[in-house]
């Protein structure tokens, strides 16, 4: 799904949720696409740590999902329960962000993964992240993908899902 087509998504849904915005930018985060929305009040669109803008990723994804497919909302629901159907691709690789809310926190992610894997490699032993979501799971092994004398692996299951960078020996 190309560019245009997922912006003229987001465009329509703030349309029809009656929002007002400046500027929908397009850019590279992390190797992932990211449309990121600039307007003067982002809390309404951000939510309470998130949830608001989340559930527009979700919703556009799907919309996009279905465009793509051509198929009604009732024929994908049906497609869905279907055993026939191929294995769907993927989510769709694209972001929605709010006043770079959704950078700042793939940065610091970064970061911190970064922080992390020098102090498994400086003392020489495994670190534990906190549980994360599978996305930032993504981005934590992404980062550290080929870093030296460090690997990662998720341990866990459900909410309790961590990365545990591990120190690995040349």
């Amino acid at each position: 799904m190309d560019e245009n087509a997922i912006r003229n998504i987001l465009v329509e849904l703030l349309s029809a949720l009656d929002v007002s915005y400046k500027d929908i930018a397009v850019n590279t985060i992390a190797g992932q696409l990211v449309f990121s929305i600039e307007t003067d009040d982002g809390r309404s669109l951000i939510g309470s740590h998130g949830d608001t803008i989340f559930a527009i990723d979700h919703l556009v994804k799907k919309i996009a999902e279905q465009k793509l497919a051509g198929l009604s909302p009732k024929e994908e629901r049906a497609n869905e329960s279907s055993e026939e159907s191929e294995p769907r691709d993927e989510r769709m690789r694209f972001l929605i962000d709010v006043n770079d809310y959704r950078a700042k926190q793939i940065k610091d992610l970064e970061t911190k993964a970064l922080v992390m894997a020098e102090r498994a490699r400086s003392f020489q032993y495994d670190v534990e992240l906190t549980p994360m979501s599978s996305y930032e799971r993504l981005i934590v092994h992404t980062v550290l993908a080929d870093s030296p004398n460090v690997k990662t692996e998720s341990q866990g299951e459900g909410r309790n899902r961590r990365v545990v960078i591990k120190y690995a020996a040349s």
